[in-house]
């Protein structure tokens, strides 16, 4: 696992947005995974900018959804379907056609979950997957003490990260759907690349349970410490926990540039 620790939110959107850039010119077909929140939009509008500059070419991208509410209608303003569409799909010039996610609307749950599962596999797996971290060390919508080796399926939020969603509804978390279909840990480790974003000194003790603590379903985010190519972005606040924040720092610096992430 590398740990890159950036200034701010905006360096670690550049940062991140530059690895999907090169990915796209090495693989214009790459499928990127995308997650939804606050924390990604610094990597949609910087990675939107070299769109608009012609750096970088998303005519041929794949765009694959991490997770969905369940219950609530495709074209609901808060569906994830709807955000990424906003988000995503739009400001990089991407057909609907080229995405991918999840029905949660289905009325047999577990067959989408399946599918959708199995659709990944057959799309050639996820190239680059973006994520995002709850306070409560949960990736995707894998609570904690979900299975390290789970697969797409529905889960119940807890409250913790009902409330956390609240201000997506209004501040009104009687809004907010009590269950979600999520690609498991196991799936999401299928992704050739993952890279974690993480900012807010909200995110510091997940982030230190992540990178430092041991794996453990308790904190889901910890299983990326078995995949063979996982990066983890975090601003100084976030940062703000590690106690092996000085070598992160010193080994990043003195990377080859030509590296990466």
């Amino acid at each position: 696992m590398e740990v890159v620790i950036v200034p701010d939110a905006k360096a670690g959107g550049e940062l991140v947005a530059d690895a999907m850039a090169q990915l796209l010119r090495r693989k214009p077909d790459a499928l990127l995974g995308v997650a939804t929140g606050s924390t990604p939009l610094p990597v949609y509008q910087a990675l939107a900018a070299q769109v608009c500059s012609g750096a970088v070419d998303t005519s041929r991208a794949r765009v694959a959804q991490l997770d969905e509410y369940v219950g609530l209608p495709a074209d609901h303003p808060e569906s994830y379907r709807s955000v990424l569409r906003r988000e995503v799909l739009e400001p990089l010039g991407i057909a609907p056609a080229s995405f991918m996610g999840p029905d949660g609307t289905a009325e047999d749950v577990q067959a989408a979950c399946d599918a959708y599962d199995r659709q990944l596999g057959e799309a050639g797996g996820v190239d680059l997957q973006l994520l995002g971290i709850g306070t409560d060390g949960h990736i995707g919508f894998n609570e904690p003490c979900s299975s390290l080796v789970s697969r797409t399926r529905i889960k119940t939020l807890t409250e913790q990260t009902r409330k956390d969603n609240a201000r997506f509804f209004d501040g009104d978390v009687e809004q907010v759907p009590h269950h979600v279909i999520t690609q498991g840990i196991g799936t999401i480790l299928e992704a050739r690349h993952l890279v974690l974003l993480a900012t807010g000194a909200g995110k510091a003790d997940a982030v230190a349970a992540t990178v430092e603590g041991p794996v453990a379903a308790v904190c889901p985010a910890s299983a990326l410490q078995m995949h063979p190519h996982a990066t983890v972005v975090v601003d100084e606040a976030a940062a703000a926990k590690l106690e092996h924040a000085d070598y992160f720092r010193y080994t990043f610096a003195h990377k080859p540039d030509w590296q990466g992430i």
